[in-house]
This record gives C-alpha cells, structure tokens and sequence, in this order.
C-alpha cells in the first residue's frame, strides 16, 4: 500500500517531473514526483473539472479535498485571489509538492495541510467551506470513500456546492446514488468523455 499515491509515505524512488497546467485564464508549471497521483500529465479527470466547474467564490475558504501536487488549488487560488484555499492530502509527498508550487507561483492563498494533522475536526481548519473541489481517491475502496466524503462534505456551508469528478466506469452513478441515500443532493453537473462532475449540496 505504501507505494500507492494514498499512502502517508510513498516508497517509490524519487523521479522529479514538471507537469504544465494550460488554460484559458491559467498557466502554471508544476513541480511533480513517483509515488503521487498522476505524476507525468495532468489527469483528464482534473482537466474536465478545471475546465468545467463553475468559478469559485471571490472570497471565503474553499478546499480541495485530495489535492495531490495541487493542480486544483493552484488553479483555485489563481482564479480566486482574495479567497482562502485549503488544499489537503493523506501524502506527504504530495503535500510538500503543493507547498513548493503554491510558493513557486507566488500564491500566498493557499494553505497545503496533510489529513494526519487535518481532520476535519482539528482546530487548523475552518468550519465551514464555502466551495469544495476533488478528484477523489476512489481507488481507496467505496467503505473508505464514503468514510472521508462523510467527514467532509458535512464542512460544507450552507448554499455551497462541491464538485467530484468521478470516471463512469470507476462508479461515478453508484457514488451520485450513495450521496442521494446519504442526504445529500447530487446531481450531474457536467459529463465528457466518461467523466462525471457530480454538483453536490445539502
């Protein structure tokens, strides 16, 4: 499991990359490694909801849950500059990566905390988001899955909205119809290419 891109400490042997983030309003140069999600190319997945999500809010705090190297809170904090991005990962590797990229691209907005010390509950976070983004670990297993949107999304503010964009054939109809048994509101928001971006509420 260690080796995975879900694990605390990744035991891959280090191979640095740079992965480029090309859109419309946002260029960024990411710094990327073994033993992290995706670590050669941008994920379609995170591409889609980059693309497709609707804009953040101007100001507030906004969280990406599972940030990776941070393509989406970077994106998040760029498009948002006077808002707060939390951007957390269970990875360390991934969490050092986000920090040196947020720092790399001179955004002071984002804050990259790792879940060991950033449960929902701990005192370092807010209460309340007023926006999540997540390209969720769903290779973790459905019991874990659930474990973490269950502790999560409930952060959510009242009126906000989070964005999953789950593939079509990793679950993304059995997750909307969990969410829906679980109270929450889930809807599909935007679909391409086999991907799904779930728009969810309370």
């Amino acid at each position: 499991m260690s080796s995975q891109y879900f694990a605390e400490q990744p035991v891959a042997a280090h191979r640095p990359g740079t992965v480029h983030v090309v859109l419309p309003d946002v260029r960024l140069a990411l710094g990327t490694d073994s033993g992290v999600f995706s670590p050669a190319r941008l994920d379609p997945g995170t591409r889609f909801l980059l693309a497709a999500a609707p804009p953040p809010p101007a100001v507030g705090d906004v969280l990406d849950l599972g940030c990776g190297y941070g393509p989406l809170a970077l994106v998040l904090a760029s498009r948002a500059p006077a808002a707060q991005v939390w951007a957390v990962d269970v990875n360390r590797r991934a969490i050092d990566l986000c920090e040196r990229n947020a720092t790399h691209a001179g955004l002071a907005n984002v804050r990259c905390v790792g879940v060991d010390e950033a449960g929902p509950d701990t005192a370092q976070l807010p209460e309340r988001y007023d926006l999540i983004w997540s390209n969720p670990p769903i290779r973790i297993g459905k019991p874990a899955l659930h474990a973490m949107l269950a502790s999560w999304l409930p952060r959510l503010a009242p009126g906000a909205a989070a964005y999953l964009v789950v593939q079509r054939h990793l679950g993304s109809d059995s997750l909307q119809r969990w969410l829906e048994q679980a109270g929450w509101t889930a809807a599909r928001f935007a679909a391409r290419a086999g991907y799904r971006i779930l728009e969810v509420r309370g």
